[in-house]
Formats: C-alpha cells, sequence, structure tokens
C-alpha cells in the first residue's frame, strides 16, 4: 500500500482523512499545515500528498508549488481535498501542479476510488 501524507489545518479532517486511508490499508503522516508539509516531506519519501487550500503558515497551493520544485516530488500525485470549489481557485491549483480537486465533505469511497485511480 502507498505512503501518504494527509495536510489539513483541521485535526478532525485530518483525522478522517487518516482514519479512511488506513482502513485500506495505507500508511499516513499528517501536517497542519503546508510548511509543516515540506518539512515532512524533505525528510521522507511519499506515494502520494492529499492537502487543503486554506491553511495557516502556508496554504496548500504555496505547497504544491514548492513541492513540485523538489526533484523527488515532480511526478508525485498531489490532491487537493478542500471546500473551494470555484473554477478560479481549481485552475490555479492545477497551474501550480495539483494532480486532482476533491471538494470536503469528502465521501470516503471517492476517496478511496480516486487515490486508487491516481496511485495506478
Amino acid at each position: 500500500m502507498a505512503k501518504i501524507l494527509a495536510v489539513d489545518d483541521s485535526a478532525s479532517m485530518r483525522s478522517m482523512v487518516a482514519f479512511t486511508l488506513r482502513g485500506a490499508g495505507h500508511e499516513v503522516e499528517e501536517a497542519d499545515n503546508g510548511q509543516a508539509a515540506l518539512d515532512t516531506a524533505r525528510g521522507q519519501k511519499f506515494d502520494l500528498v492529499l492537502a487543503d487550500v486554506n491553511m495557516p503558515v502556508m496554504d496548500g497551493i504555496s505547497m504544491v508549488r514548492e513541492m513540485r520544485a523538489m526533484a523527488e516530488y515532480r511526478g508525485v500525485p498531489i490532491l487537493m481535498l478542500t471546500t473551494e470549489s470555484n473554477p478560479e481557485k481549481k485552475m490555479e491549483g492545477k497551474a501550480a501542479g495539483a494532480t486532482g480537486w476533491l471538494v470536503k465533505p469528502f465521501d470516503p469511497d471517492q476517496l478511496l476510488a480516486t487515490v486508487g485511480r491516481v496511485l495506478g
């Protein structure tokens, strides 16, 4: 199974995402903002990153840009899991390098199907 980094400033949302992913056999690390995610990503290799957009310290789209600048994360899928649904924000995420966009509240089955699809 995959090693996944879940990034969200909401502890309850991280908990629900981690519970869903661990239930499917994935290994999950958590970070509460984009900067903490980058610090965690520098120390280890993840197969997938799931991140919120609106977070303190560093938002998700800035985090995606920074991760894409790291050689080891150029090809790693990064999914945005957010309440943001406007097309401009989605285009900004895609331009930064986000692989996909899921809107909260998430459906656990849909999350797992999307994770399975992007991981191949």
